[in-house]
């Protein structure tokens, strides 16, 4: 049994994490300083450059495995690790509390592109666990510990066998994403590439179509930007795209890119 601290109810402070690995581990020093010399001399370069060019650049120039961060939302990256980045794993965070349509997505996605590996990175505590310890939802009166337990701590473990990430910013994605650089440094120090950042949701929208990929369902339904299914609505035309994201709390990112 967990311990639990004494909080009201008898159940844990969301501020204190489960037991157990939430760290990604140290990169060998020599990676660590050619990641903060790439960014130097390349981040200026390619922060207009087209996805293909950031991609093949990133298969070049990344001094170690890269692995794409997968959503669900499109497939998009799938589609464009499959043509420029053949060694890249994938990683998918299953929170547990994914619509039923995201988890079909990830399912089609591992099957589609069989040759890289579908990485799903699970919290330390099931869905129920959470409930027992830290008290029923949780998403609701403490959003950003459910999204650091759930999300941030889980992708932290999973990145370090890996020297840099692929993610699937936009800048059309909202104010908060608005500069998005196409390559930066995470604070581990691992390369963080973005290659979508100049793309706009029609674009994305139409790429799908002309090249066939696997659609989620719910962005034809209202939903252009889509998180765990207790934590996203769907959003009037000419809104926000990421207003249905934590629509009932003052919030707007989960923590992954902050």
């Amino acid at each position: 049994m967990i311990n639990l601290l004494n909080q009201p109810g008898g159940y844990r402070d969301p501020e204190v994490s489960p037991e157990g690995p939430k760290e990604t581990a140290a990169l060998p020093e020599g990676v660590a300083t050619q990641n903060a010399q790439l960014v130097e001399e390349w981040a200026d370069k390619l922060y207009s450059a087209t996805a293909g060019e950031i991609l093949d650049w990133a298969h070049t120039h990344a001094p170690g495995k890269l692995v794409v961060t997968l959503s669900m939302e499109n497939t998009v990256l799938a589609e464009l690790a499959e043509r420029h980045l053949p060694d890249a794993d994938f990683l998918f965070l299953d929170t547990e509390y994914h619509f039923p349509e995201t988890l079909e997505v990830a399912d089609e996605v591992e099957a589609r592109y069989p040759t890289h590996r579908l990485v799903r990175a699970k919290a330390q505590l099931t869905r129920e666990e959470q409930n027992e310890v830290y008290g029923p939802n949780l998403y609701l009166r403490a959003p950003s510990a459910c999204c650091r337990m759930r999300k941030v701590e889980p992708l932290a473990v999973h990145m370090s066998p890996y020297a840099g990430w692929v993610t699937g910013l936009r800048r059309a994605d909202g104010p908060t994403r608005a500069e998005a650089p196409a390559l930066s440094l995470d604070k581990t120090g691992r390369l963080k590439i973005s290659p979508l950042v100049t793309w706009s949701l029609e674009g994305t929208a139409e790429f799908e179509r002309a090249e066939d990929l696997i659609i989620h369902p719910l962005t034809r339904q209202g939903y252009p930007s889509i998180g765990c299914a207790t934590c996203t609505l769907p959003v009037a035309e000419g809104e926000d795209p990421r207003a249905g994201r934590w629509a009932f709390a003052a919030k707007t990112e989960c923590g992954l890119h902050e």
